[in-house]
């Protein structure tokens, strides 16, 4: 038997729902509220960490630092959408505009050897934050991030300001 067993190439359309919930009851999206302007302990998001935002998403610094890496982006769609399934193709075309944008700001700004993406669907991929976020990580040469990766902390406010305020002064001289 194969994991596709029953399922012949083409015959599920694009536009189906594959929505699977895995948020809580009553659970109250951070990135929302983010997104509605409004800032809490629900959040993590400040306005301030916002330094890129359009019609369909925004890109922000993202408040938990990990190991030598601290600063690191999120883009994430207005609408809420908690994972890939069911993002629809505008916003996931947009998102990746967007990444590219900010992959080349950080490797003009943070002078960083690379980038990385990580975008996690349902807990068993490490998703936590219940709406879909495609994460940038500036990567430099001997950073150990495989190493550091579970040396996450939250930041404070004050120590995204830098981070956000040079992305956004690149990002306003370009067109995305």
């Amino acid at each position: 038997m194969t994991p596709f067993q029953g399922v012949e190439a083409g015959s599920i359309p694009a536009t189906r729902s594959y929505m699977y919930t895995n948020a809580p009851q009553n659970y109250t999206c951070p990135i929302c509220l983010a997104v509605e302007g409004i800032e809490s302990t629900d959040t993590m998001i400040y306005q301030s960490d916002i330094f890129y935002k359009d019609d369909l998403v925004m890109a922000v610094i993202n408040s938990k630092f990990v190991g030598n890496n601290p600063g690191h982006v999120i883009v994430v769609p207005l609408q809420h959408y908690e994972n890939v399934y069911d993002l629809p193709e505008k916003e996931a075309n947009q998102i990746m505009k967007v990444a590219k944008a900010v992959s080349i700001a950080l490797k003009e700004v943070r002078k960083c050897d690379g980038v990385m993406f990580q975008q996690n669907n349902e807990p068993a991929s490490g998703q936590h934050a219940f709406h879909y976020h495609l994460h940038i990580f500036p990567r430099f040469n001997e950073d150990h991030f495989v190493e550091n990766q579970s040396q996450v902390r939250v930041s404070n406010p004050e120590e995204r300001v830098p981070y956000s305020a040079v992305l956004r002064t690149y990002l306003s001289t370009i067109q995305i």
